[in-house]
């Protein structure tokens, strides 16, 4: 099996690699960048793979192709990738909210990758914050039914590629040597700071990133009408993405009624603990693969309550972008018979 990787040389194209090495199915990898990453190398399974410079010729023999090159290429070029013949698995924004294009968390909703040959042949890959927020959120709607969520992000500079951990970088070091920071990619400083909004604001007060979290997370969970209330938070973070989250039930439950749905479901990790040391944070998740929650709770002194409250941290360049990506490969190339 052939797999494209455009947008090979960035933080999202790396991390699939990476995901694509450690994989157990039998692939075979054509990393593809822009013209300035022409001739850089990748390593892959032991040995060092040429990258070239992007062009349709080069994955017409494909059999996926993994995106993440950004919106703008993706819009340009995702369908004619798809025309020749790979399935396409898109990162960006581009395609998230087409009706003819699948919006896809394995664990969630596999169910609506079936057919995709007979529609565009592109699945499109959710926004990293509505990954791990679906994962729990999922579980929960299964035993007991959701009607509201309240969620607060605090997402790393690696959400911004390799820009936004760059400028984090500069801004500490230059703080340490008693320099004003200079922000090019946000608006102020981020280093030792937090920016409340993330991306464009639009009349009503919502950020596109708010956007994205609830209008994603309402078409994954087939609820259009679910109530959705999202502050996204930009954090002096360079890896892993953290939400706060409050939801509100189709039923009142006991406190381990709920953790034991949380601890059984698949994709998830629970760390069921009173000792803060051992919470899932950014230095402790960054690099794994999963979706890690802790700090299950009921609305203070209740015994029994429609309302819970939860952590939920995952790493963005892994579950939140490369790979889930990678997992919905992984599914569509099991059901096809692909030998691993």
């Amino acid at each position: 099996m052939k797999v494209a990787v455009i947008g090979a040389t960035g933080a999202v194209g790396r991390e699939m690699i990476a995901d694509l090495d450690e994989s157990n199915l039998d692939l075979e990898i054509v990393p593809l960048a822009s013209a300035r990453s022409d001739g850089a190398v990748v390593e892959f399974r032991g040995r060092q793979v040429k990258v070239r410079a992007f062009s349709l010729s080069h994955v017409k023999d494909c059999d996926f192709a993994l995106l993440s090159a950004g919106g703008d290429f993706s819009r340009m070029n995702a369908m004619a990738i798809a025309k020749l013949g790979p399935v396409v698995i898109d990162n960006s924004s581009a395609w998230r909210m087409d009706p003819d294009v699948p919006l896809v968390v394995p664990e969630v909703n596999p169910g609506d990758m079936t057919g995709v040959h007979r529609k565009k042949g592109i699945i499109a890959n959710p926004n990293c914050s509505t990954i791990q927020l679906v994962v729990p959120l999922s579980a929960l709607k299964a035993k007991f039914g959701i009607s509201q969520v309240h969620v607060a992000t605090y997402q790393s500079v690696s959400g911004t590629g390799q820009k936004g951990i760059a400028e984090l970088a500069q801004q500490v070091q230059g703080h340490f040597n008693f320099k004003e920071p200079a922000p090019r990619v946000y608006r102020q400083p981020v280093a030792f700071n937090l920016l409340p909004a993330i991306d464009k604001i639009d009349s009503h007060g919502h950020c596109f990133e708010e956007e994205k979290v609830i209008r994603e997370t309402r078409r994954i969970l087939g609820m259009p009408h679910l109530e959705v209330f999202a502050t996204t938070v930009r954090t002096p973070t360079f890896h892993c993405h953290g939400e706060a989250v409050s939801v509100r039930l189709g039923r009142k439950v006991k406190l381990e009624e709920a953790k034991s749905v949380i601890r059984d479901s698949e994709g998830i990790n629970f760390v069921d603990t009173d000792d803060v040391g051992e919470m899932p944070s950014p230095r402790k998740v960054a690099g794994d693969r999963g979706v890690w929650v802790s700090r299950v709770r009921l609305p203070l002194d209740t015994e029994d309550s429609d309302w819970l409250q939860f952590w939920v941290i995952a790493d963005n360049l892994k579950k939140g972008a490369a790979t889930n990506a990678v997992q919905i490969l992984e599914h569509l190339a099991t059901a096809a018979g692909v030998r691993k």
